[in-house]
């Protein structure tokens, strides 16, 4: 949580009388969006502790330059995708999922709060969030933009480890959301359950080998399948090796993610004015 000398941006927090007051200048309002799945045997299963606390972070620095913004209470629950048959996961069907954005979104705009950033932490989710904001630009012309905090972690990892340490490190499981979350909830992580890289595994019925979720190869054509995790992975872990995974690569991860975020938050603002 912000301290007393910083602004209060949890929603949550934001006290019916302050709540009417801020609201009426239509602060930015960020929506964190995770999931509730296997993120390998070391890593907590609540990632979407991270999109809510990178959220927290970027509207920190947000404020910090002179963009008022604030954060949603983060909807925990992903779209159900591939990740079913973990026992305690929870996910919510894509059609559910997409009424309730849409429900989320139409209870902001009802009050005049019409500037949106979607902080997204899951794959599941990408599909509902783009087919809420299309039918809200299409009816109103409004943009709600959506930055999907792995997707540009990924992108990050070059440049922080280079390319080969990247391509060993990068996947579900590992990086980077198991820096990421060494750095900021390292009493979550059970160091002692870290797997090591493993390759992915063969897909028995057509004996050729994953690629990736949902995706065999065969003599370099990629091969649509329907095979849920524990088919494809090892313990949850995708491509990546946990254990190269570290707090300082981490904290380099949420650093450049945080100030990429929070300067597009600013921009968005500027080029989306609040009347």
């Amino acid at each position: 949580m912000a301290s007393l000398t910083e602004p209060k941006v949890h929603m949550g927090t934001i006290s019916g009388g302050e709540g009417r007051a801020l609201y009426a200048t239509n602060p930015v309002v960020l929506l964190p969006m995770g999931s509730h799945e296997d993120q390998g045997p070391h890593a907590p299963m609540g990632d979407y502790l991270l999109a809510e606390k990178l959220a927290e972070l970027i509207a920190l620095s947000a404020c910090g330059r002179g963009t008022r913004t604030v954060v949603a209470p983060v909807l925990a629950f992903g779209g159900a995708d591939h990740f079913g048959p973990m026992p305690g996961g929870i996910a919510i069907s894509p059609a559910t999922l997409t009424a309730v954005i849409a429900d989320m979104v139409a209870s902001l705009h009802r009050n005049g709060l019409t500037r949106i950033v979607f902080i997204n932490g899951h794959g599941g989710n990408v599909g509902p969030i783009a087919e809420v904001a299309r039918e809200v630009h299409r009816r109103t012309g409004m943009i709600m933009p959506s930055l999907y905090l792995w997707r540009i972690g990924y992108g990050m990892l070059p440049r922080i480890l280079g390319p080969e340490m990247a391509k060993k490190v990068a996947g579900h499981g590992a990086d980077p959301v198991t820096s990421t979350a060494m750095h900021l909830f390292p009493e979550l992580i059970r160091r002692d359950l870290i797997p090591a890289g493993a390759p992915l595994k063969r897909c028995a019925e057509l004996d050729i080998p994953f690629a990736q979720l949902g995706s065999g190869s065969f003599d370099g054509a990629e091969v649509g399948l329907p095979h849920e995790y524990e088919e494809i992975y090892n313990l949850g872990v995708g491509t990546g090796d946990p254990t190269l995974c570290s707090e300082k690569t981490g904290a380099t991860l949420v650093e450049q993610m945080v100030d990429v975020c929070a300067r597009f938050v600013a921009h968005f603002a500027g080029r989306v004015p609040a009347k």
